[in-house]
Formats: C-alpha cells, structure tokens, sequence
C-alpha cells in the first residue's frame, strides 16, 4: 500500500505533519477530513513523478502567452485556487491544475516554487510569504486567516471577488480618462503642427513683402521660431525633470509632500482623497469579513494602502485603538475623513457589523469616484474643444492679418 507524506492544520491553526498508509489521495483526505482536519497537501515522492513533474515543466513552457504577472493573472489564479479548494481538491493538487493553464511564465515558475515549499513543509501562507512582489501583505494575511480558521476556501473566494471588484473599478477609471487624454494629445500635436509647420510658410510669404507686420504677427513667428529652435532641447529638459521628479516622489519626503499637494488642490484634492478611502474602506470590509481582527486589519491596510498620508492616519488610529478607544473616535480625530464615514464606522461599531458598514462605505466612494471622472471627461470635451478653437483662431488671424494689409495695398 503506498505511503503519503501529509501537511494538514487542527482546528487551532496548529500545523500536523505525517506519514500514513492508503489505497490513495483520496481515500487518505477522506481519512483526515474525518478527524476535522484541515489538508493542505498530500504528496507521493518517488523518482518517477519527478521527471515526468521536469517534462511537464518543459512541456508546458509553450503555452505561456507572456512573462511578467498582470492583475488579470492574479485574478484568475486566486478565483481558480478558491473554486478548486471549495471543491475538495487539496492545496497541492489545486497548485497542480491550476499550473497548466496559467498564461504567465513568471506565474508558473513562482506557483511551482510555492509547490515545492509545501511539499518542504510550509503552509501556502508561509510559501506565499517568500514572494513579496508577487503575493502583497494583504494576500498573505488573508491566507494566513483562512488556513487558521479553516475556512480558505470562503477565504479565498472573499479576496477574489475583492481583486475582481478593484479590477473592474481600475478599469473603468482608465476607459474614463482614455478620451481625455487622448483628446489633449491630439490638441498638443495640432499645436505644435501649425507652429512648427504652418507659421513658417506664412513667414517666408510675407518676407517678399515690404510690409509692416502686426504685433500678433510678430508674436506668433517669435514663438514658432524659438519651438523650432529648441523644440529639442525642450523635450530633453521636459524628459529630465520628469525623471527627476519621479525619482524624488520615491522618497518618504517628496512622497509626502506630492501626496499633500494633490489633497490640497481645488475640486481635484477631493477627488484624490476619495481614491484613497475607496481603498482603505475595501480592505477593511474584506479582512474583517474574512475573521481579521480589527487592529490586525488595520496593521495590513498601514502597508498596503498605498498612500503616506493615509497611512500615518491608520497608525495614529492603530495607537488609539490600543489605548482602548473605539475606531470611530481616532478616525474622527485625524481630520481625514467625512462625517458620512464617521457614522457609518460608529454605527457599525455598535451593532457588530463593520465589514458591511465598509462595503457600503466602499460602494458610495466608488460611485463617487465614477461620477466625479463622467463629470469631468462631459466637461473635459468641449473645454478643450473651446481653448482649441480660441488658440487656432489667434493664429489664423495672426497669419491673415499681414495678407489683408497685402490686398490693400496691391487694391
């Protein structure tokens, strides 16, 4: 009878490691299951499952359609983990299944490494843990919950419907902002088109003349000279201090003083505030949804809400909250968030039910977030389309000026 090596975890959390004798996987997690526990994996080692484990690496190789891990990646690995542990499969053999179909080279390569370190004898949090830039503290954690309370498979599916949602809401604000921007390069590039392009010709016409030019003229062959002059030059400038800047807002300083810039700006300063606790509000209703304790919660959004500032506001609350005060009151102290939120946080403090208090938190900054972006491309279109057509008739009547003075003089 074949001998299974098992990884499985108690109803505490506590890791069990053993050895046992059965027919086969199956039979054996039934086995376990039995005694309420938790199997993370069951492996058969033998020298045989080991090379065709290499050609089914090699094999596979083909198949991957690209190299780094994109979101949508993530997305589909987690849902897939989730539905197949909810299944009965086992951890390892999920990471199996799941391997053959993955679109990411890198994905496959680090899903085989989390095998490996399973099968040495880690939990998949503990796995997870070893690739930062793959797996984020709040994917850890979230393991870590589900593996403890037993509950990964629920566990998962909250954080894949979670990356889902954020997905979805990342990719409407870009289809939002797609026009937009596209509308200011096509304005730019015209600009600079008439500038470099159009101005000149009138120029060398009006050189065969012995007029007097107007001083809008003037104006715009000065400016059209000094682009094409050091068009080149500015580009290289502009290029250096994009970079420069980029690289100081790296630093805790200039991180935090952009961060205090973009909150401080008019109509837009809401905007980049209500992103930020769209975020924050997200997280927290899935870690308490998924059994985090609040504090602990709280400690995981510090790291992975993505802003300084908003950070500094979680770990001012963090010291309140172990000093014994509720949430709502160091919330309310930091000055960060809108009596709306307070309430709601309050309210949900009271009767036990945070997680969906932040969900609807969560769904009114979203929607806000979405209304503020269709105001602003509605708005965006005929502003643009307005400055366009006041920059572009300046300088048509700046060209035609001369010419008019010309037809007087030739009548």
């Amino acid at each position: 009878m074949p001998r299974f090596f098992y990884i499985a975890r108690d109803k505490t959390g506590k890791k069990v490691t053993s050895f046992d004798d059965a027919v086969n996987q199956e039979e054996l997690i039934r086995r376990l299951q039995a005694k309420d526990l938790l199997v993370v994996s069951v492996s058969l080692k033998t020298e045989e499952t080991s090379d065709l484990s290499e050609k089914g690496v090699r094999r596979h190789k083909s198949k991957h359609r690209h190299y780094r891990i994109t979101n949508q990646d993530l997305v589909i690995f987690c849902r897939q983990l989730a539905t197949l542990l909810a299944a009965g499969v086992t951890i390892l053999k999920s990471l199996e299944v799941i391997s053959e179909q993955v679109a990411s080279q890198k994905l496959y390569k680090t899903i085989n490494e989390l095998k490996k370190q399973m099968e040495a004898g880690l939990s998949l949090y503990e796995a997870m843990a070893k690739y930062p830039y793959v797996f984020s503290e709040l994917w850890v954690n979230l393991v870590e919950s589900g593996e403890a309370s037993g509950n990964l498979a629920l566990v998962l599916g909250r954080l894949a419907s979670y990356l889902e949602r954020m997905a979805a809401f990342r990719s409407r604000i870009i289809s939002a902002l797609l026009y937009p921007t596209i509308l200011l390069i096509a304005g730019i590039g015209a600009l600079l088109f008439l500038t470099i392009k159009i101005i000149p010709t009138f120029t060398q016409l009006f050189s065969g003349f012995n007029i007097k030019l107007p001083l809008l003229t003037i104006v715009l062959i000065n400016i059209s000279n000094f682009i094409r002059k050091y068009l080149f030059l500015m580009m290289i400038i502009i290029g250096i201090g994009f970079w420069l800047f980029k690289n100081y807002i790296k630093t805790k300083t200039g991180r935090r003083q952009w961060e205090n810039f973009k909150f401080r700006l008019p109509v837009f300063g809401e905007f980049f505030r209500a992103l930020v606790v769209e975020r924050f509000s997200s997280n927290m209703a899935t870690l308490i949804e998924s059994g985090v304790p609040v504090l602990y919660s709280l400690e995981i959004c510090e790291h992975s809400v993505g802003n300084l500032v908003m950070a500094e506001v979680i770990r001012r609350v963090k010291e309140n909250i172990r000093d014994g005060k509720s949430l709502t009151l160091p919330l309310e102290e930091s000055g960060f968030f809108e009596p709306m939120v307070l309430q709601m946080v309050h309210i949900g403090e009271e009767i036990g039910e945070l997680a969906p208090m932040f969900k609807k938190i969560n769904a009114f900054y979203q929607e806000y977030v979405e209304t503020f972006l269709n105001r602003f491309t509605t708005l965006f279109e005929p502003m643009m389309l307005i400055f366009m057509g006041i920059v572009i008739g300046i300088m048509v009547i700046g060209m035609f000026l001369p010419i008019f003075q010309i037809a007087r003089i030739s009548g």
